[in-house]
């Protein structure tokens, strides 16, 4: 046990966006790597359809840049997307280099599949699991590597910056400045800090925040909440993308993926009395962006009165099915559901956010010495809506930039050995366990609720309400209680929910992820 631990590089998550970091930070000095749960535990594990790269003669940069652009309904920074549909096939290589399996053809050709929003084949993908074959080959790496120690079951609570060194200090700080993090050893609940030159927040979503996700147990929004709290900048917290297609399953937590490479590769969504929709609500039909899929889902449901929708693949040849989606076909099977003669009931479930720790092109934060990246991060790739796959090469693009800049800087930082421990003078052991789960179950109600696929300017004024009440009674809480990982999920979750609801109220049109009943004028083409 220790009270005081110090390293080069701090890395808070373990997804692609952290484990890409860590190593290549590790080749300029020592790496500590921090994971809240056991190191396979992240989003990018759970990811099934694949890597967007343009690889092949009848694609090009200049069609992924436009597909992204129109999915982000033209909010995206083209800067940003140049850079990562440009630098997206180099770094495909780099994990292929790696140990990372794509599918191919029989021809020895990657086996790309097309998925909504794009206009080619582009989507690199290892059967239905591409997350899992990803995450299996970085850490492999990861625990090879000599300069990396992994600290598995250690939640970060803080980040440390020069508020926690006095008056003297945060008075001739100009510019805020971040030396690590506290953090909580999970197994133990004791409480230490991380000092570091340099430190790279990859926590990953917020799925949690709702009651259906498709995000793990882990995705709470922390790194989001960390920067907000030390006052760094989060922006565009309105466009959380709901993935229109997870397994109708109300017992099942997190919600099942159904990919939508199933879509690309020819699968028909329908109401439950056998008609085809989508194309009332897009030229794509089921192949439309997953904004445009996720609202036209919930509109036919809510018009029904059903629980659900089909997803009809049945049509389908039936061997091609089980070869490109096993996890899936096995997944139906044990439900008792034959996806190759049945169809799949689907439903909507949150699944990514688009907005948050504001980053430049190099990954940096306005906090100095403090990077972000992954899905913790707001690039300007995705704009309103994130473009389909996007996201694993966005975090692959901004880990290396990150790294390359991290490099370039380090030297001239130096670890901060004045921070103070944390303090747990007066706080006692909770004895209301309940309160953290029914104020948990309460957040995710109202922002399904309230603050979901489709909002009003009265549920989202209902939602701050209630939301501001669950904040004072969680921080009356925090202050007198002993520390525990629920406890500062239910916080983040708090400063999270706070942030997408006043992004909401700020945003006085309904576009892409957004879509306000108040405000419908300002939808275009989309209904």
């Amino acid at each position: 046990m220790y009270n005081v631990f110090e390293t080069d590089y701090l890395v808070i998550g373990t997804g692609i966006a952290g484990l890409t970091f860590a190593l290549k930070a590790a080749e300029k000095g020592s790496v500590t790597l921090l994971s809240k749960d056991a190191l396979i535990e992240t989003n990018t594990n759970l990811a099934q359809g694949g890597i967007a790269a343009v690889s092949t003669r009848s694609d090009t940069p200049e069609k992924h840049f436009k597909d992204t652009i129109s999915a982000g309904r033209g909010l995206s920074d083209p800067n940003v997307v140049k850079a990562v549909v440009s630098e997206g096939p180099r770094l495909i290589n780099e994990l292929i280099n790696w140990g990372v399996s794509f599918d191919k053809n029989p021809d020895g050709t990657f086996n790309l599949a097309r998925e909504g929003g794009h206009s080619e084949s582009r989507i690199f993908h290892y059967k239905d699991k591409t997350g899992a074959e990803v995450q299996r080959a970085l850490i492999s790496r990861i625990k090879q590597h000599p300069k990396i120690k992994v600290l598995e079951n250690t939640f970060a609570i803080d980040l440390i910056t020069q508020h926690h060194l006095g008056e003297e200090v945060n008075r001739r700080k100009k510019n805020i400045e971040c030396y690590g993090a506290y953090a909580l050893d999970i197994k133990t609940s004791h409480i230490f800090h991380i000092l570091s030159k340099v430190t790279m927040l990859a926590t990953g979503g917020i799925g949690n925040l709702y009651l259906a996700t498709t995000n793990p147990p882990i995705a709470t929004g922390d790194g989001i909440a960390m920067v907000y709290r030390a006052k760094g900048f989060v922006e565009n917290m309105e466009f959380v993308q709901f993935h229109p297609t997870s397994l109708y399953n109300p017992s099942e937590r997190p919600s099942f993926l159904i990919t939508e490479a199933m879509r690309g590769h020819g699968a028909i969504l329908k109401t439950k009395d056998g008609q085809e929709f989508m194309h009332q609500y897009d030229p794509l039909g089921s192949m439309a962006p997953r904004d445009i899929v996720a609202r036209a889902i919930d509109h036919e449901m809510k018009k029904s009165g059903d629980d659900f929708v089909y997803l009809h693949a049945e049509h389908l040849d039936a061997q091609s099915i089980r070869d490109y989606f096993p996890n899936i076909y096995n997944k139906c099977q044990s439900l008792n559901i034959d996806i190759t003669s049945q169809p799949i009931p689907v439903v909507p479930a949150a699944h990514y956010i688009c907005g948050g720790i504001k980053v430049d092109i190099n990954g940096c934060t306005n906090i100095s010495r403090l990077y972000a990246a992954g899905e913790c991060a707001s690039t300007g790739l995705h704009g309103a809506n994130r473009l389909a796959s996007n996201s694993l090469v966005e975090a692959l693009v901004f880990a290396d930039h990150a790294s390359i800049h991290a490099a370039l800087h380090i030297e001239d930082f130096r670890i901060r050995n004045e921070v103070p421990f944390w303090n747990e003078h007066g706080v006692t052991n909770p004895r209301e366990k309940i309160f953290i789960s029914q104020n948990m179950r309460e957040i995710q109600q109202l922002m399904t609720n309230y603050v979901g696929i489709v909002r009003s300017d009265g549920r989202l004024e209902r939602a701050l309400n209630r939301m501001h009440i669950i904040y004072e009674e969680t921080e009356y809480f925090y202050k007198k209680s002993k520390l525990s990982q629920k406890i500062c999920e239910l916080r983040n979750m708090i400063n999270v929910g706070y942030l997408i609801i006043k992004a909401a109220q700020s945003r006085k049109e309904s576009i892409g992820l957004h879509y306000n009943v108040n405000y419908p004028e300002k939808q275009k083409n989309e209904n």
